[in-house]
């Protein structure tokens, strides 16, 4: 499985496509800006929301979901990448995030 850090994530910029997997609290309390939401508990029922062209780059927490999830859309023939230290390596950083629930 492919790994990048929050720098790696961060020097990528607004191109990414990255794909948070934590759950609907947790996006509230802080999210990248243009972050696409499915949380891993519903994310087998939402796969055909995920867009298979682009590369995705998967965050969770910390990692380990968005490892699991990652590993499963490989299986499934998608492009993923995991985010390692996920929101918390991003935030510990200093870098921007964003507030509120995910929009429908």
């Amino acid at each position: 499985m492919q790994e990048i850090t929050a720098s790696e994530l961060a020097a990528l910029g607004s191109a990414a496509l990255v794909l948070d997997v934590r759950e609907d609290g947790e996006y509230a309390e802080a999210h990248l800006a243009g972050s696409t939401h499915i949380p891993m508990s519903e994310f087998a029922n939402r796969l055909a929301e995920v867009p298979r062209e682009d590369t995705l780059y998967v965050l969770c927490h910390a990692g380990g979901r968005s490892a699991k999830v990652t590993a499963y859309l490989e299986q499934q023939g998608f492009d993923a990448i995991n985010v390692d230290g996920g929101i918390s390596a991003w935030q510990a950083e200093g870098r921007p995030v964003e507030t509120g629930a995910a929009h429908a």
